[in-house]
């Protein structure tokens, strides 16, 4: 049977939530914030619905994340629901940007705690799943990367749950700065040659004359310079795990010698003749579309079929921003770590430009924004002030403006229109980088209108192209 807590003085509250729980939960009832700890202690509970000020109860400086705190260490699961009246209705906010699962304001209406917690439930549900492959399956290194709320991330670490343990090669596809390192590696530690080395290689930064000296290794003398013999990574990563990012850059001769390897399972030295066993498993990553360049003799397609083996595409940060609150704990936590001040919250405001920006970096650019306010940062919380322009515009994006009603209808809906409009082509010029043909394509216009628009609405294309890092 599920259990539920009530934490307020209110009794009609207390009686109406009781009265709309179907009979598989078990409803109890407390006044104080201390004794709902402690019943959190002695059992485990699904649900907390608490009253804001019963929340508040010893926390001084009325922080609602160092209030919740308790609860989620108690039970890291548990949904917590905030009830206020409609006068503190905006407290009740507060506490859900710091991490409550929905609020209710009072006089309770059954119909509305029915709908809260057949949601909720859904999103519990979904969680204790997670904890569970968490439990059976990831280190505990690796539970700050797993942790998920975005589906779409949860449907990637299925799938390196699947094929770790196998011998298949693994070709992820995202965009740059996605963290198809942090994938790869993933997938070394939590396989059967967890114990063997783990060597990453950057192919795009290799100079191409220098490529498959750098992956096979090269005899004395197999050219000029070659004044010794030398292993190449694969031979390094006997009996572990080789990454290969940007596989899309490789030369020819290089992709050759990799199908040998995928193949066959053996290779050749540059210059010699002795054959190598390739004790290998491979994963390589791309963000360029491999199928396109074998369709233009850019990329072997019997090297693309062998390494796409077991396709696992990565998401970009924009269609995952439910994780964006971890992310930015788990990236503080690492500044915190390496520097001599620390930031221990994070404005709601932040939070909502986060969510609203597209970045076209990914985790990357997140990184490095987080590190540049975390240096300007005066106090122990970072503020929007501390971000970037572009980003600090994105906390108003999506909303409609104040409209006076002295306009008429027809001038509000005109300039409701207007604003939706430019939100509009400023997201699709955004994902798209400033690329006028492709924002074009996407939105459905010709380039033309979509030049007309930018020059109505003052957009131009630089204030959409990638910052450099």
């Amino acid at each position: 049977m599920k259990a539920v807590l009530v934490a307020s003085r209110n009794e009609t509250a207390c009686h109406a939530i009781r009265a709309t729980m179907s009979s598989e939960y078990k409803v109890e009832v407390t006044s104080s914030k201390a004794r709902s700890l402690e019943m959190f202690r002695e059992k485990r509970h699904e649900f907390l619905f608490v009253d804001v000020e019963t929340l508040l109860e010893s926390t001084p400086d009325r922080n609602y994340k160092t209030a919740l705190k308790p609860f989620w260490q108690l039970y890291p699961t548990a949904q917590i629901i905030v009830m206020s009246s409609q006068e503190k209705i905006r407290e009740a906010v507060k506490a859900v940007k710091a991490g409550a699962s929905d609020y209710l304001t009072y006089p309770v209406d059954p119909a509305e705690v029915r709908h809260v917690t057949d949601s909720v439930y859904e999103s519990l549900v979904m969680v204790s799943e997670l904890d569970y492959l968490r439990d059976r399956f990831w280190q505990e290194d690796s539970l700050d990367v797993v942790r998920t709320q975005s589906p779409l991330m949860q449907a990637v670490f299925n799938k390196i749950r699947s094929v770790a343990p196998t011998k298949s090669s693994v070709l992820l596809v995202g965009e740059t700065g996605t963290g198809k390192g942090v994938v790869a590696r993933l997938i070394h530690q939590h396989s059967k040659r967890e114990d063997g080395p783990f060597i990453a290689v950057h192919c795009g930064a290799i100079p191409d004359t220098l490529l498959e000296s750098e992956l096979f290794g090269h005899e004395k003398g197999a050219f000029t310079g070659a004044m010794r013999r030398r292993l190449g990574r694969f031979e390094i990563a006997q009996g572990g795990t080789i990454f290969l990012d940007e596989i899309g850059t490789i030369t020819p001769s290089a992709q050759i010698k990799l199908l040998e390897v995928l193949q066959e399972g053996t290779f050749h030295r540059v210059g010699g003749e002795d054959t190598i066993e390739a004790n290998v498993r491979v994963v390589a990553a791309t963000n360029t579309d491999l199928e396109e360049m074998c369709d233009q003799g850019q990329f072997r397609r019997d090297l693309y079929y062998r390494l796409n083996v077991f396709p696992v595409d990565i998401p970009p940060l924009r269609q995952r921003i439910e994780d964006i609150p971890h992310l930015v704990e788990v990236i503080l936590g690492k500044l915190n770590k390496y520097h001599s001040k620390e930031i221990r919250e994070v404005n709601p405001d932040v939070l909502e430009a986060l969510r609203g920006y597209a970045w076209p970096g990914n985790i990357r650019e997140l990184e490095n924004v987080l590190e540049r306010a975390y240096i300007i940062a005066e106090s122990t919380t970072l503020s929007l002030e501390t971000f970037p322009v572009d980003i600090q515009q994105c906390r108003i994006r999506g909303r409609l403006p104040s409209i006076s009603t002295s306009l008429s209808l027809a001038e509000a809906r005109r300039k409701g229109v207007e604003a939706i409009e430019r939100s509009y082509l400023a997201e699709v010029l955004r994902e798209k980088r400033g690329r006028i043909k492709d924002a074009a394509e996407a939105a459905g216009i010709t380039s033309r209108q979509l030049h007309k628009l930018m020059m109505k609405y003052r957009l131009t294309k630089e204030q959409f192209k990638t910052r450099s890092a």
